[in-house]
């Protein structure tokens, strides 16, 4: 996956419809998430569309996949996942991850009923992340 700065730097560059295409783009690039994962426990609250995010990995450095049934949403996860991934537990929970993604301009960039759910999944990401690290 590529790095959220490297993301931002093409995604800067762009406009309209392209960032579009980027966010799908950026969702088929997910590592696969097999259906057994896709549970209730995974399940992202609050998202006009179905968002599954699973942390696997060790403490130091956790790794995250995740799925959506809808293209920009899943592209919108990603930009998510990019923020977090290959981290250590402790610091994704501590993580200003809505910071980390505040360049992207999401909410301007996108209707409110695809970024509504971002804050929960940003939520859900960093319980996982906090549920790991104390362990």
């Amino acid at each position: 996956m590529r790095s959220l700065q490297d993301i931002h730097e093409e995604y800067d560059f762009l406009e309209g419809d392209e960032r579009y295409r980027l966010l799908i783009e950026l969702g088929r690039e997910l590592d696969a998430m097999p259906d057994a994962l896709k549970t209730d426990a995974t399940l992202v609250r609050g998202c006009s569309a179905s968002v599954w995010v699973y942390p696997t990995g060790e403490s130091d450095k956790l790794h995250f996949l995740a799925d959506s049934n809808a293209a920009i949403t899943k592209g919108i996860v990603a930009l998510v996942i990019a923020a977090v991934q290959d981290r250590p537990a402790a610091e994704v929970a501590d993580m200003d991850v809505m910071g980390a993604l505040a360049p992207f301009d999401l909410k301007n960039q996108l209707s409110s009923n695809r970024t509504q759910g971002v804050p929960n999944m940003i939520a859900l990401v960093k319980e996982h992340a906090a549920r790991i690290a104390a362990a």
